[in-house]
C-alpha cells in the first residue's frame, strides 16, 4: 500500500469514499465538485490500483490546520490504515510549519490514541465553521473539536491554542530632571 497526493483520477474514489460515510451520519457529505476545489488536499492510499482510505489537510492560518475527511474503505478498516494517514498529514502540516492540527470528529478515540486532546470548539476561529452551514446537524452539532499541538522540526514548542494579544508599545526611558534648589 502506497500514500501519495491526489490526483483528479482519484477524485471520484475520494467522492464515493466519503460519501459512504455520510449516508450513514458519521461525516459530512462532499459533492464531487467540492473534492475537485480541495483535491490538492487530500491525500489517498492505494491499494493494488485501488483507492481505499483519504485524508485531506486544509491550511487555515499560519499556525492552524485541519485534518479532515478521513475515510477508510470498510473492508480495510482495523488495519491501521487511518493512522499512517493521519501520521502522513501530520508531516504535512509539519512541513508547512504549522503547529496545531485540529480535527472535528466522531471518532474521539481513535484521535486520542494520536495525541489529539479534546478542546472547547469556540477556541477555533470562526472561520473554521464555515463548512458547518451545509451540515444537517448544524444548529446540533455533536462533532468533538480535537487538537495536537505539533512540534516544529527545530523542537519549539507549538503557541498555546488561545494566545493574549502582545502589547506592541515600547517603553521608552524618560530623562529624569532635577528639581532645582
Amino acid at each position: 500500500m502506497t500514500i501519495r497526493p491526489a490526483t483528479v483520477s482519484d477524485a471520484q474514489a475520494i467522492c464515493d469514499l466519503i460519501n459512504y460515510y455520510a449516508e450513514r451520519g458519521r461525516m459530512l457529505h462532499r459533492s464531487l465538485e467540492s473534492v475537485y476545489q480541495s483535491l490538492r488536499d487530500f491525500l489517498v492510499m492505494e491499494d493494488r490500483d485501488e483507492i481505499v482510505a483519504c485524508v485531506a489537510t486544509e491550511l487555515f492560518w499560519a499556525d492552524l490546520a485541519e485534518v479532515r475527511s478521513l475515510a477508510v474503505a470498510p473492508h480495510a478498516r482495523g488495519k491501521g490504515l487511518g493512522t499512517k494517514l493521519i501520521r502522513k498529514a501530520v508531516a504535512v502540516a509539519q512541513k508547512l510549519g504549522v503547529h496545531r492540527l485540529f480535527a472535528l470528529t466522531y471518532e474521539k478515540e481513535f484521535f486520542a490514541r494520536l495525541g489529539f486532546e479534546v478542546i472547547d470548539r469556540d477556541k477555533l476561529p470562526e472561520k473554521v465553521w464555515r463548512a458547518c452551514i451545509y451540515c444537517p446537524k448544524a444548529d446540533d452539532c455533536d462533532e468533538t473539536a480535537m487538537i495536537l499541538r505539533i512540534l516544529s522540526r527545530s523542537g519549539k514548542k507549538p503557541l498555546p491554542l488561545q494566545r493574549k494579544p502582545k502589547r506592541t508599545r515600547k517603553r521608552t526611558k524618560v530623562p529624569r530632571t532635577r528639581k532645582k534648589k
